[in-house]
């Protein structure tokens, strides 16, 4: 049975907490960093330079928004020393090499930094009391994909046959051994999420599907694709990132919940990377795409699928929009911006639309 007895996304809940945001320069942390600051919350973000040009943390005006601090998670004395001043009582550590083909050309790094790093930060907060809740953002990926069709559920086993999938399965099992070893006891609820495939507006990291369809289309250029047949949870990025802030809020006041969580969309509106790039060409209205007639490059998983039943039992019906609303909406947002539109502006629509949806849905209406 689902309990409500903490409504979600509560401006009261997140005004003035202090907040600890890692990885706040990318994609998704630059949208979480402005979806806080519309909380109210009172965010320390700690991060590398942003990683593209253009990139959504710029454009979007990220900085002034929050406590900004450009280091390594790696180093463990700057990092233990911005933990320490900053006091966080909520931790959203999202901080990574996140890209597959990526951990192929060095794995090295992608290790070190979201095994390694993950490590140091929960050194800082072993070391500094006060948090009560940590949310590690993983992925999808962290299960050891036997390509069975069936959507993974949480206990599943780990694995990974490429560098990032390995580093994020990693991941999981350092948060475990903090959590039960040492945080549990000081009472630090420690999670973690494990997100499907993310879509927006704002993403210009190399290989990703959207990001790749916009720079090819607005260049005039011909989209080559290597995996059309490949199946993911494609979700945008709004739908993972409302599962953290409402699980860190639960948490905060049911820390016995504290545990592995998937995020992603039904298993039966999953959908394969040809099918979106049909909807974005026909939200963008033009575009040549070169789909590939057999499996290219590197080794990828073929079908990807999560059962999310667990969170939708902690938090009740979680907020969506379809994926033919998802795509349609990333592909505006890009050409909005493109056109000259306020970068924080499009993202604060879409937020305020999604708390719109998900207010919907928690009266029981229909969403979208």
């Amino acid at each position: 049975m689902v309990s409500r007895t903490v409504p979600r996304l509560r401006a009261n809940f997140w005004r003035g907490k202090r907040v600890l945001l890692t990885g706040h320069t990318g994609f998704k942390g630059a949208w979480l960093a402005l979806w806080l600051h519309r909380l109210g919350a009172r965010v320390t973000g700690i991060s590398l330079e942003p990683a593209t040009q253009p990139n959504l943390f710029t454009l979007a005006g990220v900085a002034p928004l929050l406590d900004h601090h450009v280091l390594d998670i790696r180093d463990g004395p700057a990092l233990g020393a911005v933990v320490r001043r900053s006091r966080p009582e909520v931790v959203l550590h999202l901080a990574a090499q996140a890209l597959v083909r990526a951990s192929y050309e060095d794995p090295a790094l992608t290790f070190s930094t979201n095994v390694m790093g993950t490590v140091q930060l929960f050194e800082a907060l072993r070391q500094t009391a006060g948090a009560r809740v940590v949310l590690v953002a993983t992925t999808d990926k962290v299960y050891r994909n036997r390509e069975t069709g069936r959507a993974f559920v949480e206990t599943d086993e780990l694995g990974g046959h490429d560098p990032y999938s390995a580093s994020k399965a990693a991941t999981e099992i350092v948060l475990a051994s903090y959590r039960d070893a040492f945080l549990a006891h000081a009472g630090t609820a420690v999670a973690s999420v494990r997100a499907g495939n993310v879509i927006g507006g704002g993403d210009w990291a190399a290989d990703r599907l959207l990001p790749d369809a916009m720079r090819a289309w607005t260049s005039g250029r011909t989209l080559a694709v290597r995996r059309p047949e490949a199946v993911r949870p494609w979700q945008h990025v709004l739908e993972p990132l409302h599962a953290y802030l409402g699980l860190a809020e639960r948490l905060w006041h049911q820390p016995e919940l504290a545990s592995a969580y998937n995020s992603g969309p039904d298993p039966r509106q999953c959908s394969t990377v040809r099918d979106v790039l049909l909807l974005a060409r026909k939200a963008y209205g033009d575009g040549d795409i070169a789909f590939a007639q057999s499996m290219e490059g590197v080794h990828e998983s073929g079908v990807l699928l999560l059962d999310s039943s667990r969170i939708r039992s902690v938090l009740g019906p979680q907020a969506s929009w379809n994926l033919t609303q998802t795509v349609s909406r990333s592909v505006a947002w890009y050409c909005a911006q493109q056109g000259g539109a306020s970068a924080q502006q499009l993202c604060n629509d879409d937020i305020a639309a999604f708390e719109a949806m998900a207010r919907g849905v928690e009266r029981g209406s229909p969403g979208g």
